[in-house]
């Protein structure tokens, strides 16, 4: 090979590594956002139901993250920061959590839930999305999947609600404490006593690792909105007496007619949703792309493990 067909390879090479270059940005993992940036971020989408809070970041088709209880849409930061390259990421605080913002006495139930990601797709224009989520966010992606296929283009779900275990039992004394107006004094006692917040006495029985996650700026992201007034208070504790009753076992015929693809991410072992839950979802999705099952993890691992989130995204997505 002579100098002059050398220098036309190389040219020809960098041209290709240039090409190649703005996708390799799009895809790059972009760093956190911190507790201050997400709420820099925050975008309010006025719906009939009310003010409803979500963040997006990136581009290209829409991806919609839905969280835990009594979490908010900052629990995705990581796997949307990893994930931003592919899609345009968007997490939302469900109804009365997080910073929603709606009326005293509006319906918080999981089928409420779902509607309102519906409506919040119509108003942003996203004729149908990717959807991830954790907990009893899990049981609300299935209702969206079962009453709205036409809007879902995949599913990815963790722990969470399943069938008849929706709410689980072991959630039931929660709900009792909210019904008497005692859950929100719970929320509270995370703010003024961070340790008692970190241990199994507290969310951080959700988490492998609390000490890492449950900074004090983190606990006020998550819970000093459910403290902020009398209503808010109301709504927080209201999130988890929606929860009965159960509205799954009604949806099954809908997730049997649901040809798209859906994965399972499932903690092993967990103490509110079993490996069953997992398997019952593979059995009852009939175009399921299985289950893998997560080792030494809690609740909330989506947020401890943000990379095997956007790793499992990124491959049911084929990105």
């Amino acid at each position: 090979m002579n100098r002059r067909e050398l220098l036309i390879q190389g040219a020809a090479g960098g041209a290709a590594i240039l090409s190649a270059a703005p996708v390799m940005a799009r895809a790059a993992v972009q760093p956190e956002w911190t507790p201050a940036q997400f709420h820099a971020a925050r975008r309010f989408a006025d719906l009939e139901v009310g003010r409803v809070a979500y963040v997006e970041r990136g581009t290209g088709p829409a991806a919609i993250f839905l969280h835990g209880y009594p979490l908010n849409g900052f629990q995705w930061r990581g796997p949307i920061a990893r994930l931003a390259g592919h899609r345009r990421c968007i997490a939302v605080d469900l109804l009365g959590l997080g910073y929603s913002d709606l009326p005293a006495g509006a319906d918080l139930s999981p089928i409420a839930q779902g509607a309102m990601v519906v409506a919040l797709m119509d108003k942003l224009g996203i004729p149908h999305a990717d959807i991830i989520s954790n907990d009893s966010a899990t049981g609300v992606a299935q209702l969206i999947a079962a009453t709205h296929p036409e809007r879902v283009r995949t599913l990815l779900l963790t722990n969470g609600d399943v069938g008849a275990n929706s709410p689980p039992e072991a959630f039931l004394g929660a709900i009792d404490l909210a019904k008497k107006d005692e859950l929100d004094d719970f929320f509270e006692r995370h703010l003024t006593d961070n340790g008692f917040a970190r241990s199994d006495q507290g969310i951080g029985r959700g988490y492998a690792h609390p000490d890492r996650i449950l900074t004090h700026e983190v606990l006020e992201t998550y819970l000093r909105p459910l403290v902020s007034s009398d209503k808010r208070r109301r709504q927080g504790q209201g999130y988890a007496i929606a929860m009965l009753p159960n509205p799954l076992p009604a949806a099954e015929q809908g997730l049997r007619a649901f040809a798209k693809p859906v994965r399972m991410v499932w903690g092993r072992n967990n103490e509110l949703f079993p490996d069953s839950g997992a398997l019952w979802l593979d059995q009852t999705f009939p175009k399921s792309q299985g289950v893998r099952f997560v080792e030494d993890v809690k609740l909330f691992f989506p947020e401890e493990q943000p990379e095997l989130i956007a790793e499992e995204a990124r491959k049911l997505w084929r990105v």
